[in-house]
Order: C-alpha cells, then sequence, then structure tokens
C-alpha cells in the first residue's frame, strides 16, 4: 500500500465512517475492514492520527481501528500477521512525539502503546522504556504528561503479565527503573506543593496531573517488586512515605477550596495514597505490620479528633474507618485461643493493636462514633422530608459501607464494639442511662443524641444480650416513645421501631408481641411515610419465634395497611420490600389470609402491568403470587385469567423477560398445579413452554420434573394424550446427556405415569421402556438408578401383564433370545439386585411383581421359583408389624379411606395435589393389597395348578430357614 495515495484514500473512507448517515457509514465500515489485512494500512492510520491538523473524529476513529488492529494481528502467528518491518517502522513511529493536543486521542495512544509493549518490550522493543524515561524529564509540559501518561500505561499492562518469564524480565526491568520513578514522583510532588500557594490554577492543575500519573506509576512497580520478591526484608520507603505525603496533601485542600478546579484531582490523589495502604494491607497482612501503628495513628487523628477538621471529606474519612475496620478484623492478626500456638507474625500484630487501642482511644472512638457520625444530617433530613422513599432506600446495606459514610460507621462501629465489647459494653450503657424518659420535642438536638445512641443499641444487639433487660425496656421506654406522635418525634419512631426489629432476634418475649402488633398498627397510620416504611421493614413475621395465633386478632387490620401502603409507594424498589412483607405475612398465616386478600387480588394485574420495565419487582409480584397460591389453595382458580398469562410469559425461553422471571415462575407454575382442584384448558396450554425449558438443561429442570408430575397427578389421561409423544421425546434426549440423578429424576417421572395410569402409561413412554429392560438385564453398575429401573419394570408387569409381555417379545426380537430365557434372566438380576432397592413401597412391588407370575407351569419361572420366594419373604420382612396382643402379622403399608391425615397448627394444610395423591395411594396394589394375602393366594395357586406333590417338589428348591419364616409369617391361613 503506497503511503501517499493509500493514506488520501484511507482519510476518505474514514471520514465517511464518521457519518451519522447510515447510507455512507456502513459502506466505509466494510471498506475498511476488507482494508485491516492489507499490508502497510496501519502505517496510513498512525500517519493518520498523528497529523493534528485532521479533523478530530477521523484521528480518534483511525486510533481506535490501530488499537483493535494490534489485537488481531499483531502476534506473529496470528492469521494475516503484521510484517516484522512494519511493525518496526511502526513502533518506532509511535514514540517520535509524545505531543498529542486531544486528551481523549492521547489517552487511546497510550493504551494502543501499551497493547504493543505487552507483546514486544522488552525483547523486540528495548527502547521504549529509555525513550519514555528521556520524555518525561523534558521541560516541555505537554510532552512530559503524554509520556507520563505513556509510562503509567506499559507498567501497568507490563505488571498484569502472568508468565513466569515474563514476569522476570519485567521484574528485571522495574527493578532498574523503580528508584527513577519514585525521585520522579517526589519531584513532581514537590513541584505540586511549591505552585499551590501562586495562584495560578492552570499551572497547578498541570503539575498536579503530573504528580498524579507518576504516582499510579509508581504504585505499579512497587507493589510488582514487592509481589515479585515476597521473601525480601521490608524496606519500602515508598508506603512508608505515603503518611507524610498524605498530610501536606491534606493541609493543601485547606487553600484548594471545594469549587477550585483542582479540587477534583486533589481528592483523587489523597484518596489513591489510601487505597495503596488498602490494597496492600488486605493483600499482605503480615507485610504491613510496621505499618499498623502509623496507620492507626493517622486514620484515628484525623477522622476522631480536631487534627481533621477543615482538611477532611467524606470519601476520605470512609477510606481511613475502612484501613481502622480491616486492622481490628483482620484475622491474620487474631491469635488463637492457645497464645503459644499462634504465628509470631499474628501475636506482633496483636501486641501493636492492643498497644494502640487502649480505654480512652476505645472510649472516644466509640463516643465520637455515636454522638458526631451516627447523627443525621440537615441533608438527610432534608432528604426524609422531599424524597421519603429515597431516604429509605439510601438506608439499605450490600457492600455501601465500602464507599458510603454512614454504613461505613455503622460497620466499623460494630466491628470494633465486637472486639473490644468488655471495654466498650459499660460506656454504651452509660450513654443509654443519660437518655431514660421522654425527651422535650422543642430539642431537636437532644432527639437526634437519642436516636444515634438508639442505633448503636440496635447495632450491638447481640454483644449487649446479658447486659440488657430488653423486654422491661420495650415496655418501660421504647413502647411509650412509639406512642408519641409530635411530628418532631418522627426520628425516634422510625429508630425505636428498627431497634426492636433488631432485638426481636436476640431477646424479646414471644408474650409482648400483641403489644407489638398493636403498635405496629397504629403506626402503619402515621402520616409520615418514613415510619410506615421502616415499620414494613421490621414488622416481626419472618422469624423462628413468630405464632400465628397472636397475630390473627391484628391479620386484617395489619394486611389492610400494608395494602395501602403498597398503592401509596410510588418507587419499584420501595413497592418490592412493601410486596415482600405481604408475602411474608401470606405465607405464615396461609389459609387464614384468604378473607382479606380480594383488593391485592384485584390490584396486583394493574402493578404487573405497570411494572413491564421493571423485572425485579415483577419478580417480587411472583414471589407474592406463590404465597397468595398457596394462602388460596384451589380458590387459586378464581386467579386463573391473571394467573396463567403470568406463568406463560415468565416461563417462555423466547420472551427477552424470561432470563429474569423464570425462577420465580416455575415456581408458581408449581404451586398453581399442586392447589388446582381441575384441569383447564389454559392450564393445559401452557405446557407447551416445557419442551424448550427441558433443551435448557439448566438449574431449574428439578422443577420441570415437579411440574411434569403435577400434570400427571392432575389429569394423567388428558395430559398424556396431549404431550406425551414430546414428552417422551425430549426425556430420550435427556437421559443420553444428564447425570445420573437426573436419569433418576427422569424416570421417576415415567414411574409416576404408570401408577397414575397403568394403561395408558406404558404406551406412551413405550420408546423409553426397552432401554429400562436392557439395564436391568445387563446389570446397570448405579444401585439407585437399579432401583428406579426396577420400580418402572414392577409397575408395568405388576399393573399391565399384556404390554410386558409384548414389550418381552420385543426385547426377544432385539436379543435374539427365546421370551422364556430373557425372562428368566430378568428375574434371576431382579434377585440378585434387590438390596438396590432401599424404599419399602419400591421394595413390596418387586415382591408383589414377581408374584404375580404365578401360578405357571413355566419351566423357566419354576427354576426361579426360590428367587420369586426369596424376595416375598424379605418384602414381608419390610412390610409386617406383629401385633403384640394377638400375635398375628399385619401389613403396615395397606390403607383406607378412613384414614385422615392429621393436620397440627404448625402444619400446612394438604393441597389439591396431596389429596390426589392419597386418593391415588387408595388404588395401589401397594397399598392395597396384602403382601401377606397375596402370597398366600399365589403359592396356593401354584399348589393347585401342580398338584400336592409337584408343589413340595417345587418348595424343596427354597431354603428351609427362608420356608420356615415364610410359614411363621402365614400363620392363620
Amino acid at each position: 500500500m503506497d503511503l501517499n495515495s493509500a493514506s488520501t484514500v484511507v482519510l476518505q473512507v474514514l471520514t465517511q465512517a464518521t457519518s451519522q448517515d447510515t447510507a455512507v457509514l456502513k459502506p466505509a465500515e466494510e471498506q475498511l475492514k476488507q482494508w485491516e489485512t492489507q499490508p502497510g494500512f496501519y502505517s496510513v492510520l498512525l500517519n493518520i492520527f498523528t497529523n493534528h491538523t485532521l479533523d478530530i473524529n477521523v484521528r480518534w476513529l483511525a486510533v481506535l481501528y490501530f488499537k483493535n488492529g494490534i489485537d488481531r494481528y499483531w502476534r506473529r502467528v496470528a492469521p494475516h500477521a503484521l510484517s516484522e518491518e512494519e511493525k518496526s517502522t511502526l513502533r518506532a513511529g509511535l514514540i517520535t512525539n509524545f505531543n498529542e493536543p486531544i486528551n481523549q486521542i492521547a489517552t487511546q495512544i497510550a493504551v494502543l502503546i501499551a497493547k504493543v509493549a505487552r507483546l514486544d518490550c522488552p525483547r523486540q522493543w528495548p527502547e521504549l522504556i529509555p525513550t519514555l524515561i528521556e520524555s518525561v524529564k523534558v521541560q516541555d509540559d505537554l510532552r512530559q504528561h503524554r509520556a507520563l501518561l505513556t509510562f503509567y500505561h506499559v507498567t501497568k499492562t507490563l505488571a498484569s503479565k502472568r508468565l513466569s518469564a515474563d514476569r522476570k524480565l519485567f521484574y528485571d526491568l522495574a527493578s532498574g527503573i523503580y528508584s527513577f520513578a519514585c525521585s520522579l514522583w517526589n519531584h513532581h510532588t514537590d513541584t505540586f506543593l511549591q505552585q499551590v500557594s501562586s495562584g495560578n490554577e492552570a499551572a497547578v492543575l498541570s503539575s498536579l496531573e503530573r504528580t498524579l500519573l507518576s504516582l499510579k506509576g509508581t504504585i505499579k512497580l512497587d507493589m510488582f517488586i514487592f509481589e515479585t520478591n515476597k521473601l525480601k526484608p521490608f524496606k519500602n520507603g515508598f508506603l512508608h512515605g505515603i503518611f507524610e505525603r498524605l498530610k501536606q496533601f491534606l493541609e493543601c485542600s485547606r487553600s484548594i477550596g471545594t469549587d477550585n478546579v483542582c479540587r477534583d484531582r486533589l481528592e483523587k490523589t489523597i484518596i489513591l495514597f489510601t487505597k495503596v495502604l488498602l490494597d496492600f494491607l488486605d493483600q499482605h497482612p503480615f507485610s504491613f505490620t510496621p505499618l499498623i501503628q502509623r496507620s492507626l495513628e493517622f486514620s484515628v487523628s484525623y477522622v476522631f479528633t480536631e487534627v481533621g477538621e477543615g482538611v477532611t471529606f467524606e470519601r476520605f474519612i470512609v477510606q481511613c474507618m475502612n484501613l481502622i475496620k480491616m486492622i481490628v478484623k483482620n484475622y491474620a492478626y487474631k491469635p488463637s485461643k492457645n497464645f503459644e500456638d499462634s504465628n509470631p507474625a499474628t501475636l506482633e500484630a496483636h501486641k501493636i493493636k492492643m498497644a494502640f487501642f487502649t480505654y480512652p482511644t476505645l472510649t472516644e472512638i466509640c463516643r465520637r462514633l455515636v454522638s458526631h457520625y451516627f447523627l443525621l444530617t440537615e441533608e438527610e433530613l432534608t432528604m426524609w422530608e422531599e424524597d421519603p422513599e429515597g431516604f429509605t432506600a439510601e438506608e439499605t446495606g450490600g457492600d455501601s459501607w465500602k464507599y458510603s459514610l454512614r454504613p461505613c460507621t455503622e460497620v466499623l462501629f460494630i466491628d470494633i464494639f465486637h472486639e473490644y465489647n468488655q471495654t466498650l459494653t459499660p460506656v454504651l450503657l452509660e450513654m443509654m442511662q443519660t437518655l431514660q424518659g421522654p425527651t422535650n420535642v422543642e430539642d431537636m438536638n437532644a432527639l437526634l443524641i437519642k436516636d444515634a445512641v438508639y442505633n448503636a443499641v440496635g447495632l450491638a444487639a447481640y454483644e449487649l444480650f446479658d447486659s440488657v433487660d430488653f423486654d422491661q425496656w420495650f415496655k418501660n421506654q421504647l413502647l411509650p416513645e412509639l406512642q408519641v406522635i409530635h411530628n418532631r418525634y418522627k426520628p425516634l419512631r422510625r429508630r425505636v421501631i428498627w431497634l426492636i426489629g433488631q432485638w426481636i432476634s436476640v431477646k424479646f418475649k414471644s408474650d409482648l408481641r400483641p403489644m407489638l402488633y398493636e403498635a405496629i398498627c397504629n403506626l402503619l397510620q402515621d402520616q409520615d411515610l418514613v415510619v410506615c416504611l421502616f415499620l414494613n421493614c421490621c414488622l416481626p413475621v419472618d422469624d423462628f419465634e413468630f405464632r400465628t395465633d397472636q397475630f390473627l386478632p391484628y391479620l386484617e387490620t395489619m394486611f389492610t395497611l400494608l395494602f395501602q401502603l403498597l398503592q401509596q409507594v410510588t418507587e419499584c424498589d420501595t413497592k418490592m420490600h412493601v410486596l415482600h412483607v405481604l408475602s411474608c405475612v401470606i405465607e405464615r398465616v396461609n389459609v387464614q389470609i384468604r378473607p382479606y386478600v380480594g383488593c391485592l387480588v384485584q390490584y396486583l394485574p394493574l402493578l404487573w402491568k405497570q411494572s413491564e420495565e421493571h423485572n425485579m419487582l415483577r419478580c417480587a409480584i411472583l414471589t407474592t403470587l406463590i404465597h397468595l397460591v398457596q394462602g388460596l389453595g384451589a380458590d387459586s382458580k378464581n386467579l386463573y385469567p391473571f394467573l396463567l398469562p403470568v406463568i406463560q410469559l415468565s416461563t417462555d425461553v423466547s420472551q427477552p423477560p424470561h432470563v429474569y422471571l423464570l425462577e420465580d415462575g416455575l415456581e408458581l407454575w408449581l404451586v398453581t398445579l399442586e392447589n388446582s382442584p381441575c384441569i383447564t384448558p389454559e392450564l393445559l396450554r401452557i405446557f407447551q413452554n416445557m419442551s424448550p425449558l427441558l433443551e435448557l438443561s439448566s438449574e431449574s429442570v428439578r422443577t420441570c420434573f415437579k411440574i411434569i408430575n403435577g400434570y400427571i397427578f392432575l389429569s394423567s389421561t388428558e395430559f398424556l394424550q396431549t404431550y406425551a409423544v414430546g414428552l417422551c421425546q425430549s426425556f430420550c434426549e435427556l437421559l443420553k446427556e444428564i447425570t445420573t440423578d437426573g436419569q433418576v429424576q427422569v424416570l421417576k417421572v415415567v414411574e409416576n405415569a404408570l401408577k397414575v395410569n397403568p394403561v395408558l402409561g406404558p404406551q406412551m413412554f413405550q420408546p423409553i421402556l426397552p432401554c429400562i429392560f436392557r439395564g436391568i438385564i445387563e446389570g446397570e453398575r448405579y444401585p439407585v438408578v437399579m432401583s428406579t429401573y426396577l420400580g418402572v419394570m414392577g409397575r408395568v408387569l405388576l399393573q399391565n401383564t399384556s404390554f410386558f409381555s409384548s414389550l418381552l417379545n420385543e426385547m426377544a426380537h432385539k436379543f435374539n433370545q427365546e421370551m422364556d430365557q430373557l425372562l428368566g434372566n430378568m428375574i434371576e438380576m431382579w434377585v440378585d439386585r434387590m438390596d438396590n432397592i432401599t424404599q419399602p413401597e419400591r421394595r413390596k412391588l418387586s415382591a408383589l411383581a414377581l408374584l404375580s407370575l404365578l401360578p405357571s407351569d413355566n419351566s423357566v419361572i419354576q427354576d426361579k421359583f426360590c428367587g420369586i420366594i426369596n424376595i416375598s419373604v424379605e418384602g414381608l420382612h419390610d412390610v409386617m408389624t406383629e401385633d403384640p396382643e394377638t400375635g398375628t402379622y399385619k401389613d403396615c403399608m395397606l390403607m383406607s379411606h378412613l384414614e385422615e391425615p392429621k393436620v397440627t397448627e404448625d402444619e400446612e394444610p394438604p393441597t389439591e395435589q396431596d389429596k390426589r395423591k392419597k386418593m391415588l395411594a387408595l388404588k395401589d396394589p401397594v397399598h392395597t393389597v396384602s403382601l401377606q394375602q397375596f402370597v398366600y393366594e399365589k403359592l396356593k395357586a401354584q399348589q393347585e395348578l401342580l398338584g400336592e406333590q409337584g408343589f413340595q417338589s417345587l418348595m424343596e428348591t427354597v431354603d428351609t430357614e427362608v420356608v420356615t419364616q415364610l410359614q411363621e409369617f402365614l400363620q392363620g391361613f
């Protein structure tokens, strides 16, 4: 590609590629794509983006194409790789001039140089680092800045390489330039500090930019050198020097106001200093030990004494608190219970901590946290008034303690209080004691102080368990404060209800709950939305001590007020929280909710429609519907016009929302089936979603199997006739690729189909049965799979003899054996693997199934007679219980229509599916046929077929001990 002529053509196409007109843009992009592999193309791009007279957008695009080309074509082994000659020319051109005037383009050039350096430095590009070092020494501000920017990106990229040979090369390189990097950083830092007082904001900002870049590069080198040579004694002057530099920069903040153009960069530099300390402590706690004392002294002085007044800012305070927290909580610094067994490095760090955290220091930290940092600020109180839902959302946790001041202070308090609770408990108790009785509503400061102390008592609930009689405090102090309705008292009403929520799971007498419910009902009518939302968050219904009988008198009022709150709030997150509480209430009271859910049932379709763009809110609605269906039971059928389309959408993998809704949608589908009184065409139609779900083979497949079982129990004939062919095909595909556990789950579904519908089931799942038969004959090696195989085949043999005969005939053709011979092999393997079956129901089923082959004059069956009797006696041992009074035996698996399960108060009432299973069991031979009676009848029939002598000859093949046991079971017949 001739550079002069090509530059003009490429420049024209790049210009077209920046067009907003797709008719111009698309052909240009196609042309550039074709040129990517042409020799000389990247040389042309270099000429274009280094030509400062050209349009910025064109140059920007040229840089991006060059950068992307490095990833694709720079490696020697890459298809269409650049030639070594062109790469050499490009490397030289990239570092000729560090004078790019546009910041964004300069950054992209620095990044692409770093990408090349990752592949070529130092072997193919030894001149890069020396050139950068020379360039950062020049007096020209622009060139110096661009060289520093490139130096930072190069060191950052090279330090990220992981191969040991690459790390060794960079270690040698880094060791050689580390001293220079430190001195460069110190030089720019000193220059900046000297210029701060000059009043020239542009010069100060430029100097600060260079300071920040040189600092970033030094940090990368420093951390890399230490990580690569960890055994080297800790002599890191850079880290020790950070504290002095931090003090200098913090003092600078006095003269650089918040409106100064340098302020943002200054704060970023200060935060970067603290980040270095935090990262080093996190990654190398023992090497950080020499810095523990200075870190604590520095952080505590700036955060908890007057030293920090006028110089600290929120993000810096958060970083300092996190540094204290990490030192306090660091497990590397905690000795074992037996000090002598502890690591010496741990003991050294622990000693430093204990020497620092004296009683006066801990007391001051505790008091300052509570009385200063826990206080609600003017900004928070304003937000309370102007955006109550936003204020409530701000209170949420997660990882916000790493970045936000309030959660950070609370987490620090919790960790320090936990670590030094014996010292701090009396301090907090004293603060509590001074706040007994009501507080003057006109004294806002006193109200905020009490709010802060109550916050501390709530956060330290587990540590204060033995020190606070919370029940008495609740009755005598907290409950009266909840009843103060003055507007200025609302911060305390909010805090008290939160405080009670913290203590409920720690120490709260169950008998006091009705008093609490009464108070909550009153407060839910509070005019202040924040108070109501905190009640919503702290309602004690989702805990171990909850008792339905205590809650029922307040259920109607509570549910109505919560529903009104749900309608009142507007933010999705807030609606989700209220829905969560409503769901918990419905879940805990179950069927008792039925009289009160009419309003919610009418509102949910509207909320579902409004939340079309908010999938997480829709997940909350699905969860509510799950509990609602469980509470309504068979009455949930009235919800189908809304419920079934929701399930349809949530479980349709062709719809984008399924990514968020699928898990809850499947759960809702399942509980809908379990509580459905009968099948409907719409409910049956939803099953069209199932085949793609089974193809996903995701974690949700187990729920899918439960749903299929639900349909089988609900309406086996209609369901199997409609969907069995496709379902059987899906199962055949699944059985080829899923785990052993997955195979068992599939076969259990087939087993249920045979159990529910012995006539239609075998026909519909016929393609799977030969595989099962083969598995039995060949002796499937996994016991749990073999047990399931025998369960399926037992159902066919016992309940559909004609189908079993046709299956046996089919398998005889496949195996090229006689039917009798194949049957004999199956019986022999069945007897041999009987121990694989652990479930009593399946063991009895096996005995019934094999006994069903009798009476028979078939020589093969008679040859296996001994094994059939052995299994029958084993089955009798499994299911027969002896009446101690009469000495007779009874089959314990027999069920009668008169048996109704007793439901205790703590148990959920049976679902419609539970009832269907009970009715199925009343028809199941396992639960309706006495094994004792069946054995007797079959043996009697065999005796009549063969005659006395022939039968005795057959019985002589059975072990005498087994015969004795059999006779004992059959006494009285």
